[in-house]
């Protein structure tokens, strides 16, 4: 006879894993559904994509760390799990080649890190010293102004700005309701970004981009489009009561397509303010008129002297 039951018997180890490891990998496969982007956009600009292409690689690299730390925490619960009979194993104070490894491949971490952002921080910074067009972007509570120019810095004619009153419309940003942001396909648009009042944030998702809008401050930065499309923008910083209905949409288009949207927008404005404008020429050509008149009668008197 048995003093008593006997105990069960322990499940393999292997068996205890198989669970843990299901669960582990579950987790890894539906929160890498979206690989390889992992979850940003592949941006629609040169710029966008240097930026991308930084987030990959930041992201693979922390799956790569991550899967050593979690492979040795699983290697260690397996090759040094309790056994019956196990004694105290053998204390130690310090290992120094260890202590130096996993202080130093940090630190070269770290610092690689940093160096490949530092590189694409200047490349997404960097302005071209010839863009093939110039937008002065204004943001205003709550609207956009965009204003053409050429690459010489002369006003083209053409200002596309928000129409809509202030109020909830709660339309897509690619709406009529609200400007559009016209650029060229491969070519380099220098935007020339002000705000009129408050703080306001400059984003286009697709672009992998945001840049503050600031009282006082002049940001410049390029666009080099890489797709046709239109592309949704936004106030990234909140601006007030309507802040959000400060969107706007980006058109890229080919730059044969824009050079004639260019030139239907000069024709259909300048059509547009025609009678304000001539008001204006005939009221200046009047007063420089005056003045030369009155400059000549002031010169015969001053002869006639």
């Amino acid at each position: 006879m048995t003093d008593g039951p006997r105990p069960a018997p322990r499940r393999p180890i292997r068996r205890r894993l198989v669970p843990l490891l299901a669960v582990a990998g579950g987790a890894l496969i539906l929160g890498g559904c979206q690989a390889p982007t992992f979850g940003a956009f592949r941006g629609a600009t040169t710029q966008g994509h240097d930026e991308f292409k930084l987030w990959v690689g930041l992201m693979i690299a922390g799956l790569v760390v991550a899967a050593i730390v979690w492979g040795l925490i699983f290697f260690a619960l397996a090759r040094y799990r309790r056994r019956s009979g196990d004694q105290m194993p053998r204390q130690f104070h310090e290992n120094l080649p260890i202590e130096i490894v996993y202080t130093t491949i940090p630190i070269l971490i770290v610092a690689g890190i940093f160096a490949f952002t530092v590189v694409t921080e200047n490349e997404i910074d960097a302005v071209s010293s010839h863009p093939a067009e110039i937008v002065h972007v204004l943001a205003y509570r709550w609207g956009w102004r965009f204003s053409y120019y050429s690459p010489q810095g002369r006003a083209q004619g053409v200002r596309i700005e928000t129409s809509a009153e202030p109020r909830l419309l709660a339309q897509p940003a690619t709406s009529k309701q609200y400007p559009q942001l016209v650029i060229p396909l491969g070519e380099t648009t220098r935007i020339v970004l002000n705000s009129a009042d408050v703080v306001h944030g400059f984003y286009v998702p697709e672009f992998n981009f945001s840049r503050l809008a600031q009282p006082g401050v002049t940001n410049r930065f390029d666009f080099t489009p890489t797709r046709p499309g239109v592309y949704r923008g936004q106030c990234s910083t909140y601006c007030g009561l309507y802040h959000s209905e400060m969107l706007f949409s980006v058109r890229v288009l080919p730059a044969p397509k824009f050079t004639a949207w260019l030139a239907s927008e000069q024709s259909s404005q300048a059509a547009a303010a025609g009678p304000v404008a001539a008001k204006t020429t005939a009221a200046t050509t009047t007063a420089a008129g005056g003045r030369a008149a009155v400059e000549t009668s002031s010169a015969e008197r001053g002869a006639g002297s």
